[in-house]
């Protein structure tokens, strides 16, 4: 019998190591449980149990093995409910068993046959390439090339329905698109009056599609409403997927049971860009597939960026600043690519961006150190990386017209050029992740907004008229997230952060429906401040 679908991610989506070493914590957990079924302390795990953030949260397949044990979210905990039949943590226990003993097996095959072929010397987990060919068995580093390379492939398939002229018809139906383009027009004034900025009407365009985006589009899930009360529900793990669902390309489907009247509602995790028209839900995969969308419909070239690491956005080039800008729908920011590493403590590996016209590795956008970043790209060899995504962009480049293809070349070489200064963090505010709710982006080491945000202190200092006056006269609009200086020609200065002197667990918020904008505490946290600073002396 074919091993259930969380097992068979675990084991497919990971190294031989990873998996080992994630399947030895589940089986600790299943064998306290059927050991001793009726403690209570063995059907409770902390989530933020550094066993479970480190070697669980991370790993493809790791959490839906417990949740289809049948473990669920409780608050801080993951809980066995005592309705759960232990028949179903005995089947994912024999299923990991069964799995890890075909992984010792070929281990054992391979000393075997490195004893007796000396002088060679052969790590079990890592064969040389003679003994692959002499046994039914791929070395770890081959089969981390195979799933690199397929997860590369699949992704440049992917974003080719962004070109689908139906598909970006139906987009349309929904867009406001006037209501946006008179957006970027009070932006660009605004902009206008700074004298250093490059921005044009096109940039204003995505700033405005990136907050109507986020503040009235598209809906964050961690776990979704009953379906028939509406009321809150809580995780029963994963369910098998419909024929439906698989129509519009779910490929997982998870299970919620409503916490008043006890119902099931099921969240299918589509990957139809279509489909996302629609529900207009999900995390940030289905954030950043639909949002993608949008912006290749208003004919901005985009890409659809993964990382490695578990998250998505997506790349607008900007033709006046000549460069490809960082968009994250999730968090509604722009051009602030050192928010992952900087803002949220991730550790990034690899960032891979794909559009219609080339796959690019632009991991080093992305971070501030290159020499760590480079440390920890251990899936596959650095120069087989290099290699294999030059070569699947070359493929790309031939079918591309003569013109178009120097175009593109040409950006490349500024690209690299990019690549090769680390950029710093100085003076940009990078609070951690706003998306998601508080319990799970701690569990996944994210949540580093909680703390005094990561600004440049500004002070306020009279200008010569305002000393000749001696009248100062700000004024804050939340609505429109900017300051204006009455007493100094009336100059503006977009966003609330830029001008303040400290923060902690603040974020503006927008509440359309009722026209409402303010700056409030972020969930969560237990207390906040703001505060500014004026130096008149």
């Amino acid at each position: 019998m074919a091993p259930s679908k969380s097992v068979s991610k675990l084991v497919n989506g990971n190294s031989v190591k990873v998996f080992m070493s994630a399947s030895e914590l589940l089986l600790e957990y299943a064998d306290n449980v059927l050991k001793d079924p009726l403690d209570p302390l063995f059907r409770k795990i902390r989530r933020d149990n550094p066993n479970v953030t480190r070697k669980l949260v991370p790993v493809h397949g790791a959490m839906e093995c417990l949740f289809e044990m049948g473990f669920v979210e409780d608050g801080d905990y993951l809980i066995l409910p005592s309705t759960v039949e232990l028949d179903q943590v005995k089947k994912i226990w024999d299923e990991l068993k069964d799995e890890r003993n075909v992984i010792l097996r070929q281990k054992e095959k391979v000393e075997a046959v490195a004893r007796s072929a000396a002088p060679i010397i052969v790590d079990p987990y890592y064969p040389c390439y003679p003994l692959v060919q002499m046994l039914p068995y791929h070395s770890d580093v081959e089969i981390r090339k195979q799933l690199f390379f397929q997860k590369v492939v699949t992704q440049m398939t992917h974003v080719l329905r962004y070109e689908n002229l139906w598909l970006q018809q139906k987009a349309l139906e929904v867009l406001p698109v006037w209501e946006l383009e008179e957006e970027a027009k009070k932006r660009a004034v605004n902009q206008s009056y700074d004298p250093g900025t490059t921005f044009d009407m096109y940039d204003c365009l995505v700033l405005a599609l990136l907050n109507w985006f986020k503040t009235r589009f598209f809906t964050w899930v961690d776990a979704p409403p009953c379906q028939y009360c509406y009321d809150e529900t809580t995780a029963q793990g994963m369910v098998p997927v419909t024929e439906e669902e698989l129509r519009w390309e779910a490929g997982r489907v998870e299970c919620y049971k409503c916490n008043s009247c006890q119902k099931l509602t099921r969240f299918p995790r589509y990957s139809n860009p279509e489909k996302l028209l629609e529900t207009r839900a999900g995390r940030c995969g289905e954030w950043a597939d639909c949002f993608t969308l949008f912006a290749r419909t208003l004919g901005f070239e985009a890409r659809f960026v993964l990382d490695w690491t578990d998250h998505a956005w997506t790349e607008v080039y900007s033709v006046s600043q000549q460069r490809w800008i960082h968009c994250d729908p999730c968090e509604n920011v722009y051009d602030k690519p050192l928010l992952y590493e900087v803002g949220w403590g991730k550790k990034l590996t690899y960032v891979i961006a794909f559009s219609k016209d080339d796959v690019q590795d632009v991991s080093w956008r992305y971070s501030s150190n290159h020499k760590e970043l480079l440390q920890r790209r251990q899936e596959c060899d650095e120069s087989w990386v290099v290699n294999t995504i030059h070569m699947l962009n070359n493929q790309k480049l031939k079918s591309v017209p003569t013109a178009r293809k120097l175009d593109l070349v040409n950006r490349l070489i500024t690209e690299l050029v990019e690549f090769g200064t680390e950029k710093t963090s100085k003076g940009q505010n990078l609070p951690g992740r706003t998306s998601g709710s508080i319990l799970w982006r701690i569990a996944r080491g994210e949540a580093g907004g909680l703390t005094v945000q990561k600004t440049e202190p500004y002070i306020f200092k009279l200008t010569e008229m305002e000393k000749r006056t001696s009248l100062f006269h700000l004024k804050y609009r939340c609505s429109n997230d900017d300051y204006v200086r009455l007493s100094d020609n009336g100059s503006r200065t977009h966003g609330y952060t830029a001008l303040i002197y400290s923060s902690k667990n603040i974020f503006r918020m927008e509440e359309h429906d009722s026209h409402m904008f303010y700056l409030a505490r972020t969930v969560g946290a237990d207390e906040a401040e703001i505060s500014w600073k004026f130096d008149f002396g």
